[in-house]
């Protein structure tokens, strides 16, 4: 359960990443909204947020006919594009994607899963315009954490917590989490949702004296940052080692010859788990021993 005091909190706490890119002439700028709006991330951080900048919001109404969504985009000058890493991938695998004008793009932001960075430097490459990062999730409104605009280049990372919330990372001994160490993300703040509807027990489970706790493992670096690992229910135990499909993933990507890729754990008898990978190829008439030396090398 969101109120409205919950969403209205975080559409002013994501005015601190779009602001220094409006500046003072909000209404002569335009903003890409391909996101479906019946999603959070759509709703408070594209619709609303633009909305309360005064920001012209061009809607894509579908998003998945990438062809017609590239033809729309021809049409405009366009200042930001907010979107996920499978938007972004397919827009850059779309031949005619480069036909489009981006020279008036400040803000491109990426979430709702994890920013590959092959992805982000294809992004930067072609646009001239940094990927930024943000995270959060529908329990939170749901941003809690992105990278400052400023940022010279994608570094992976989800940047820092928005204005207003507290965090923590705690450790499966229950400790805290030191600087490089890895451990469950919590958070508490006015966009933390008043929770589960009609769901007690699920709502005990994750809410604690108004901490929540996200299920997403991360890592604090010295200049506070965050980089999420991986969710925690996702990863994958070999030989006693926590092994993150995310991070496998991210290296996969870097093959040109990929366009997708996933990787899950599988059980072993002699590991307890093993990694298993699924590759979408960009081109279907590769033979498969081209892919599978990929997982032989990671």
């Amino acid at each position: 359960m969101l109120s409205h005091g919950n969403i209205i909190t975080n559409v002013f706490q994501a005015k601190w990443i779009a602001e220094p890119f409006i500046g003072d002439y909000a209404r002569a700028r335009s903003a890409i909204l391909a996101l479906p709006l019946y999603h959070v991330f759509a709703l408070t951080v594209n619709c609303l947020l633009f909305l309360e900048l005064g920001v012209t919001a061009i809607l894509i109404t579908n998003p998945r006919d990438i062809d017609g969504f590239v033809k729309e985009l021809k049409k405009y000058r366009f200042e930001a594009i907010t979107g996920v890493n499978t938007l972004f991938n397919a827009l850059l695998n779309n031949e005619n994607f480069k036909e489009v004008d981006f020279s008036a793009l400040k803000l491109s932001v990426g979430g709702g899963m994890a920013i590959q960075q092959s992805v982000a430097t294809r992004w930067h490459d072609l646009t001239g315009c940094n990927l930024i990062e943000g995270y959060g999730m529908t329990e939170c409104s749901p941003l809690i954490a992105a990278c400052p605009v400023n940022v010279v280049k994608h570094n992976g990372t989800i940047g820092v917590p928005v204005p207003n919330t507290d965090i923590k990372i705690i450790k499966d001994d229950g400790s805290e989490a030191e600087i490089g160490e890895a451990g469950e993300l919590w958070v508490k703040g006015e966009q933390v949702m008043q929770g589960y509807w009609q769901r007690p027990e699920a709502t005990n489970e994750v809410l604690k004296d108004g901490w929540m706790a996200t299920g997403d493992i991360v890592i604090m670096d010295e200049s506070y940052s965050l980089r999420i690992v991986d969710r925690k229910k996702d990863m994958i135990l070999v030989s006693g080692f926590n092994v993150y499909p995310n991070e496998i993933e991210d290296v996969v990507m870097l093959n040109y010859k990929v366009a997708e890729a996933v990787a899950i754990g599988v059980p072993n008898e002699v590991s307890g788990e093993t990694i298993k990978i699924f590759v979408v190829k960009k081109m279907k008439a590769l033979p498969v021993m081209n892919f599978v030396s990929i997982a032989v090398n990671i």
